[in-house]
């Protein structure tokens, strides 16, 4: 069983990024993956310095770190990653193992982002672009300003060598680390 994922990018890990991987346990269901995910949000809190290390359920689901201590969690049916990054206004992290299909590539991608980001003219997956999706839309949905919208109306974009996510004017960008078997998206707003 995998304990731990992809690096967190170089870009990323400037910004404070505390990052910590946790296995989900037998029999891999909604109940181990929640308990994995705030083991390690208790993990990554630690190892950035947060006196307070419980992180209890907001009442629509969504995760509530300490003040001052801006995280997310995500998992697989595997492994959970906790991020924390000090300072920050908002985090958002995903992690994806599934193949995702041309199919669902077709829908949660617009046309431009994949003649752009995909091969051959891009350099990302399909998987890589979805958890960019995702993780962006932690992160900015946690302004609670923007509100409700769906993850795949996030609009990716290529600035230089940045990933950027935006919705509504508001950008983020976003970093991607990619193994064999897991992509690993982050996307920080800075406080």
């Amino acid at each position: 069983m995998p304990t731990d994922g992809p690096e967190v990018p170089a870009g990323a890990a400037a910004s404070g990024v505390r990052a910590e991987w946790r296995p989900v346990r037998r029999p891999f269901g909604p109940r181990q993956q929640f308990t994995a995910g705030r083991r390690a949000a208790a993990a990554a809190l630690a190892a950035a310095g947060a006196p307070d290390r419980v992180v209890p359920r907001e009442p629509g689901g969504r995760p509530r770190f300490p003040r001052g201590f801006a995280g997310s969690i995500a998992h697989t049916d595997r492994l959970a990653v906790a991020v924390v990054v000090p300072g920050a206004a908002a985090v958002g992290v995903d992690i994806e193992s599934a193949v995702i299909s041309p199919r669902v590539a077709g829908f949660i991608l617009r046309g431009q982002e994949r003649l752009t980001l995909l091969p051959p003219a891009g350099k990302y997956t399909p998987r890589e672009l979805f958890a960019a999706k995702e993780a962006a839309f932690k992160a900015l949905s946690a302004r609670g300003t923007l509100g409700d919208f769906l993850f795949w109306r996030i609009e990716l974009g290529q600035s230089d060598d940045a990933l950027i996510a935006s919705y509504g004017g508001v950008p983020v960008t976003v970093w991607i680390n990619s193994d064999v078997d897991l992509s690993l998206a982050l996307a920080i707003l800075p406080g």
